[in-house]
């Protein structure tokens, strides 16, 4: 007599194994059941990481390897940046990939007929930056008479000559630029805007000239 009860060691049936198994899969059933509303049941698997779940994960980007390669992704990146805020429909930005050169300040006919009147005429503000460097080179002259000449004859001239060319520019285009489009949203600081341009290379200016020089900017609606 070993003092255990009968049938403790003793193999389950087939039956009562089947039973137990059925029992089992009815279980999560009536535990579901039985749970407050608003219960969610796990998942039977693990949350995927983000790295996983990504359909493309982000690949590193090559580094630009000489300073040339850098200044041209650069510039790329600038031109898409650009031609993104650029609506074409509007009256005065080109169809063409000079769309990119355009700022929202551009985007007007009073702005295009101020650019148009500024590049149909050659002007001394033009040559701004020659002129300085000039001035700056003749400085180091060494005669001390010939240094104050030009630092006190050439220089101020020239500054009054370009301050007298932009006001006289900025007040006609203003003036010319209400008349043709009185119901512009860009005529406030147009005078300026053509100031400015004046004072820029022609080759450089941008938007780029789209007028030759000595042609009539007029506007044809106003012809």
């Amino acid at each position: 007599m070993t003092g255990y009860p009968e049938g403790v060691f003793r193999r389950r049936s087939a039956s009562a194994a089947t039973d137990s198994a059925s029992a089992e899969s009815a279980s999560p059933e009536a535990s579901e059941a039985t749970q407050p509303k608003g219960y969610t049941p796990k998942k039977g698997v693990p949350t995927p990481k983000r790295r996983e779940s990504e359909t493309s994960p982000r690949r590193p980007v090559k580094a630009p390897e000489t300073r040339k390669e850098a200044y041209r992704a650069y510039r790329d990146r600038l031109d898409r940046q650009r031609s993104k805020g650029v609506a074409r429909s509007v009256p005065g930005a080109p169809k063409g990939e000079d769309a990119r050169h355009f700022r929202p300040q551009d985007l007007s006919p009073a702005r295009a007929y101020a650019r148009d009147f500024i590049d149909s005429r050659r002007s001394a503000s033009e040559f701004f930056l020659p002129f300085s460097i000039l001035i700056i080179l003749l400085l180091f002259v060494n005669n001390p008479t010939f240094q104050v000449g030009v630092a006190y004859v050439i220089w101020p001239l020239m500054m009054v000559t370009i301050i007298a060319e932009g006001v006289l520019v900025g007040r006609t285009v203003k003036k010319r630029a209400t008349e043709y489009f009185p119901n512009d949203e860009l005529l406030r600081g147009i005078g300026m805007y053509a100031a400015m341009r004046q004072l820029q290379f022609r080759r450089l200016r941008l938007p780029k000239p789209r007028v030759k020089v000595g042609e009539d900017p007029t506007p044809k609606s106003a012809r």
